[in-house]
This record gives structure tokens, C-alpha cells and sequence, in this order.
């Protein structure tokens, strides 16, 4: 059978009606008063002309009506949008018309004014949907297109009916999933449903056996306990959103707060009664370790025994530290991509290296797309199987990023480079196009990075190359100081990294900032980093 996501989350609402799906900050919603308010939700957009096909950007923070949009699009099979709330005007135009968006959702009185301003290059808008006051602004701004846009009250969905009475889905419904944009602007990955269920979200159940079907789903889901598990990135961001349906396919709980905390966090581990968090490597690690040593004599830990990451370099340094505050608890590294989805676990050995045992998923090509067998070479690492079919209105994209092998076999192939070793794991070296060229050696910036961030001086850091005149490019280094640290000399860093890393790959440059800028999910900034990376003439 094909999955629909919306099919997914009412089979498991039917079978533990009572178990609570959704904490936020405090207050709790069952599965039933979930499914029955995301009803309510999905009947609004129906009656407001959206259904099947139609894409809706949720140009939203974390809320219960960002869960509720989510769920509710996907129940009258219209493909939601994420959206990167901080982006600038030009960008948000770009995902608006882009994903031809039929409508969009938005909360924030800046965020509304930001539609207003672009709705005149918005041909596909018809509706928005404002949670909480709306601005004079954007309602001129919707008068202005002569009835083509119109605002709605999103608090009208309380006047709809709860039922659950919509039309079949099939599984070959697109969720369209946008990419961070790191290195140009983001692209739109379609994923079909029933492929959505059965990567990102590992067919139900990533702890074992895909689930069959729904008759199965709802069987284990009776069985399974249910797990507490706190999502500290924003929903926009791929990581959180498989996250998301990820537990909401096991019956567990999803705990959001509205913002990234990490004083907040740990000091309600005890109320919420957390059992797993999801941060996005160590942009979200490094303040959560720092604030689990603070808090650890006051705080409740005691009901956490797993920290997971997914989406970003998580360095040893930054584990070893949440381990010494809680022993016990588990770390799971998470390997995937909007691209890809969940790949797997990744795990460091005792030479530093990520690694992933080589499975029928994942392999390593050449430049021709030819599989690599032989150890220790180089190559693209690919994905196999249930992979997206391509970006959004981008056929030249998609063919770059999602080519056929010689046999037939479509792979995605994302600039991830690695290795195959003797014992059968795939060994991965960095992003292709963040890799720095320094006099014919090749030096892969998230390992550097995953050293510096064990400097103790060293609260965040981002690696790019930097011109020169003699190799052609250098490894250079932008980093933030924690509180209080002394500014440490280039030789003390390098001396640092050269207990981990070859000497070709030390930063030959280091340049302090106040703030090591990155997206609100902890993604870097490497366009910013290259600018900042060049030290100031003297």
C-alpha cells in the first residue's frame, strides 16, 4: 500500500486517542483533541478554495498553529511550505513565487507587513491567514489587488466543524520541503508522501521494521510506550519536520517551545518530564551542554536519557561534555538531508572519523555515477531507494542532483564526499563544495570546525578558505569567544588542532566576531564566513 501522511497521523489518533500528542510550553493536547482541532483547521482552507495541489507557505515560529497548518494541509492534500522566518524580503519573495503559493500563513505584526510589501509580485496568492491581530498594512496591501487577495482571521477555523469527512488521499500527494539555501537559493525538494513516510520518517519506526500498513501501524502504535521528545529547532527546518511525523507516527509526544532556549530547556526537562531533545549539531549543542553544567545541581534531569542531532556538524568535544553532566545518556548523531532523509546513525571511531556502514541506501560514486568499491577512494557518497522526485520547476537541478546510474538505478547525489573502508563503512569527509584546496591537499571544513569547537576558548566557528598567494587558498577560521574567555593566539590554536588533525589542515588564519552568523536552525552562514574570514589590513 501507498501512505499518506495525513492518513498516518488519524490512524494513530484513532488508536491511542487519549495519550497527549503535543506540549507546548506548559500545556498539553490529546491525539484526539489534536485531530479533531486540525479538522476544524482543514475545514477552514477548504472553505477558502484550497485542496489538492495547492501549495501554502507557513511562514511561521514554532506554535500549536503551526502543527495545526501542518496537519491540516496535509489532510485536504495541499503540499505546506516551510519557510525561513529571518529571511530578508528578496528572499521570501523568491519561496513565495517559487513554490507558487496559493496562500500563505503568517503570525508576527513584522512578518505580515513583510507580505504586504511583496504581495504585488505575488501572481499564485489568493488567501492569508493571519494567527492573532491583523495589520493595517497588510489589509492595504490586500484592498490594493481589487478582491484578487483576500485576508482571513485564522481563529475563524473555531466556527468549523471537527469531523473528520474529507476525500480520499492516495500517498502520491507532495510534500514540498525547502532547502536551507546555504550555498544559493533554496530549492524546492518534492517528495511524494508515501516516500516521505517510508525515508525521512523510516516507515513508522526507526527503531525496527518498517510498519506494513495501517492495520499494522495502529497495532504497534498501541504497544509501543510513549516517548517524550522535545524538538529544539524550529519546524521549519527538514530535520524537525521529520522529527515531527517521525513520533507523531509512533504515538509519542511531541514537546515544542516557542523559540530556542537552552536556559529554558534544561530548566524544564522536570515539568515536561523530557525524555529525548533534537538539536542541530553544535549551534544548539554547545549552549545546551553549557546550560546543563550550570543548571545541573538545580535542574531535573532525571527523566532525559537520550540528546539526538541531525542537520549539522556535531562535534566529540561538545558530546563529551553533555555526557560528563549525564553519563547515562544516550547520543545519537543523525545522518540525512531534505534530499535524502533519514540516512542513518553516524558515528565517530576512534580516529575521529564520521562513519556509516554501507547498506543498500547509500553508496559511493565516481564523477561518472560509477559505484566505488575499492577503499580509501574519494568519491560522491549517493543515496538509493525512496529518494525525492526532484526539486520544484527545476528539471536542470534535478537531473544534476537526482542522475541515473548505468543500470537504471536513480540515486541522489547531494556534494557529500566520502570513502568506503575495508570493514564496509562509508567514511564522510565534508561537503564537496565547502571543501578548501590548499596547495593540491584537500581539507573538508567540517572537520576543522569539529576541532576548534573543542578549544575551550571557543564558543561557535566556521571554516572557509581564504585566499593565497603561494597555495592558492588557506584554512581559515571565524570564531566567537565564550563568556569571559581570553582571545587565544593563532599558535594556540593551531597547536590545539594539531592533536586531531593533519598539519595541512590547521588554520593558517583566525578571525574573532562577536556572533558566528547562522540560520535559525543552526545551518552556517558560509557566504558571511568568507567575508569574514579575510583579517583586516593592519
Amino acid at each position: 500500500m501507498k501512505f499518506n501522511l495525513a492518513d498516518v497521523f488519524e490512524t494513530v489518533a484513532d488508536a491511542v486517542p487519549e495519550r497527549v500528542v503535543l506540549s507546548y510550553e506548559g500545556r498539553g493536547y490529546t491525539y484526539a483533541e489534536l485531530d479533531a482541532l486540525t479538522n476544524q483547521v482543514a475545514h477552514m482552507f477548504v472553505r477558502h478554495g484550497l485542496g489538492l495541489d495547492d501549495n501554502v507557505s507557513l511562514f511561521l515560529k514554532n506554535s500549536v498553529e503551526h502543527v495545526t497548518s501542518l496537519i491540516g494541509l496535509i489532510k485536504v492534500r495541499s503540499a505546506p511550505v516551510n519557510v525561513n522566518y529571518r529571511y530578508t524580503d528578496p528572499e521570501l519573495e523568491y519561496i513565495f513565487d517559487n513554490s507558487d503559493s496559493k496562500a500563505i500563513i503568517v503570525e508576527l505584526p513584522e512578518h505580515q507587513r513583510s507580505v504586504a510589501r511583496l504581495m504585488p509580485g505575488l501572481p499564485e496568492l489568493r488567501t492569508v491567514f493571519v494567527i492573532g491581530d491583523i495589520v493595517d498594512e497588510l489589509t492595504a496591501a490586500a484592498d490594493d489587488t481589487d478582491g484578487r487577495v483576500s485576508v482571513v482571521d485564522f481563529a475563524e477555523h473555531t466556527q468549523e466543524s471537527p469531523k473528520r469527512d474529507f476525500e480520499e488521499r492516495t500517498g502520491d500527494e507532495l510534500y514540498l520541503l525547502y532547502t536551507g539555501g546555504t550555498t544559493g537559493y533554496p530549492k524546492g525538494v518534492m517528495w511524494r508522501h508515501d516516500d516521505f513516510f517510508r525515508k525521512p520518517i523510516s516507515g513508522g519506526n526507526p527503531y525496527g521494521e518498517p510498519r506494513k500498513d495501517l492495520e499494522d501501524l495502529a497495532n504497534e502504535v498501541k504497544n509501543f510506550p510513549s516517548l517524550a521528545f522535545l524538538i529544539a529547532a524550529p519546524l521549519m527546518h527538514g530535520a524537525a519536520s521529520y522529527s515531527l511525523f517521525t513520533f507523531l507516527s509512533l504515538g509519542g509526544r511531541l514537546i515544542l517551545e516557542r523559540d530556542f532556549d537552552a536556559e529554558k530547556i534544561v530548566r524544564n526537562i522536570g515539568r515536561d518530564q523530557t525524555q529525548i531533545i533534537l538539536i542541530v549539531g553544535d549551534a544548539m549543542g554547545i549552549p545546551l551542554a553549557e546550560q546543563m553544567e550550570k543548571q545541573k545541581d538545580t535542574a531535573d534531569l532525571s527523566s532525559l536519557f537520550s540528546i539526538a542531532s541531525g542537520g549539522a556538524i556535531w562535534s566529540q568535544s561538545v558530546r563529551d561534555r553533555l555526557v560528563a553532566v549525564k553519563p547515562e545518556l544516550l547520543l545519537r548523531d543523525n545522518f540525512g538531508a531534505s534530499e535524502s532523509g533519514n540516512d542513518g546513525e553516524i558515528v565517530l571511531d576512534e580516529n575521529g572519523n564520521l562513519k556509516v556502514p554501507v547498506s543498500e541506501r547509500m553508496m559511493v560514486v565516481d564523477e561518472k555515477f560509477r559505484r566505488i568499491t575499492t577503499p580509501n577512494e574519494v568519491g560522491h557518497i549517493a543515496r538509493v531507494g525512496n529518494i525525492p522526485l526532484g526539486y520544484y520547476k527545476d528539471p536542470e537541478k534535478t537531473a544534476r542532483t537526482f542522475p541515473v546510474m548505468e543500470d537504471g538505478t536513480r540515486i541522489s547525489v547531494l556534494g557529500d564526499m566520502g570513502y568506503v573502508t575495508d570493514d564496509d563503512h562509508i567514511v564522510f569527509l565534508g561537503r564537496g563544495s565547502q571543501c578548501i584546496n590548499t596547495g593540491g591537499e584537500k581539507v573538508y571544513a567540517e572537520e576543522v570546525e569539529a576541532a576548534l569547537h573543542g578549544h575551550p576558548a571557543i564558543a561557535d566557528a566556521l571554516v572557509v578558505p581564504v585566499p593565497d598567494a603561494k597555495y592558492g587558498q588557506s584554512v581559515g577560521a571565524v570564531a566567537a569567544l565564550n563568556d569571559g574567555a581570553d582571545e587565544p593566539s593563532l599558535e594556540d590554536i593551531q597547536e590545539h588542532c594539531r592533536k586531531t588533525l593533519a598539519g595541512y589542515k590547521v588554520p593558517r588564519s583566525i578571525v574573532y566576531v562577536d556572533e558566528v552568523k547562522r540560520t535559525p536552525a543552526g545551518k552556517a552562514d558560509y557566504k558571511w564566513a568568507k567575508t569574514a574570514a579575510v583579517p583586516s589590513p593592519v
